[in-house]
């Protein structure tokens, strides 16, 4: 049986050892410890795979549904000789989910399959809406188009977000043909208490048999809060004949990060 001598010593020896542990080790900790983060590349805290899911802002790989090209690839629409407009409408299907600046290539082929001209860019993906890759004016020369392809470029990198839109209004569209071509007007109404800025509008025109025979993308500065409306203007060097019986109008702007 240990004395109370021999017990005091290993009392004061346990302490002197937590001592040197806390004056030496707790430094050592703070120093060399490095928080689970978002971007550390690796899996750690409430992540659900590496550096996504969780509370990061980035979406993992099946935390969403990857995005649709609506009409299978992409369109496009004779301006004048030798200029075309081309397009691609992309759906996303995510109420919470966004990507910016997806890059893209957009290719004009003959009727042989041979290329006539590339253009590439960058497309936002918006929580829960359809949105518009839009090349205005290509120039082919000479060269009939007869095909037109879409692809990504690079994969998504999809955050948490939210339609930041949803006090947009489409009020009134006026789509208007004569001999020197199309415009369409569209009025927009903010019914929040605070204003938009910089949101772009994409328009496409359908003909009777659902099948895309137009389309273009403008921008407003702003709208103001209040029930205050602004106009969205466009126009086509192009009379469609009365071929156009509906258009859809694709109001958008930056996705927001959710936090």
């Amino acid at each position: 049986m240990s004395s109370w001598a021999s017990r005091r010593k290993t009392a004061y020896a346990l302490i002197v050892i937590l001592a040197v542990l806390l004056l030496i080790g707790l430094p050592l900790f703070i120093i060399f410890y490095k928080a689970p983060t978002c971007f550390d590349k690796v899996m750690n805290g409430n992540e659900t795979g590496v550096d996504c899911g969780g509370s990061c802002v980035r979406l993992c790989q099946n935390s969403f549904i990857p995005p649709r090209i609506v009409w299978g690839g992409a369109k496009f629409e004779k301006l004048a000789n030798g200029l075309y407009n081309i397009a691609s409408l992309i759906e996303n299907k995510n109420i919470n989910g966004a990507a910016v600046d997806v890059p893209y290539k957009m290719s004009l082929y003959d009727s042989s399959g041979i290329s006539i001209v590339d253009r590439v860019g960058k497309v936002n993906i918006y929580p829960h809406r359809n949105s518009l890759a839009f090349e205005s004016a290509v120039d082919v020369g000479k060269r009939i188009p007869a095909k037109v392809s879409f692809e990504f470029t690079k994969e998504p990198n999809w955050f948490k977000s939210q339609d930041s839109l949803d006090g947009i209004s489409i009020v009134d569209k006026k789509y208007v043909e004569d001999d020197s071509g199309s415009s369409l007007e569209v009025v927009l109404e903010n019914t929040t208490l605070f204003p938009y800025k910089n949101i772009m509008v994409s328009v496409v025109l359908y003909d009777k048999e659902n099948n895309v025979i137009g389309f273009s993308r403008t921008s407003i500065d702003s709208i103001a809060s209040k029930n205050q409306r602004e106009i969205a203007s466009f126009t086509w060097p192009i009379n469609r004949k009365g071929a156009v019986t509906s258009i859809e109008i694709v109001p958008t702007a930056v996705p927001t990060v959710e936090r």
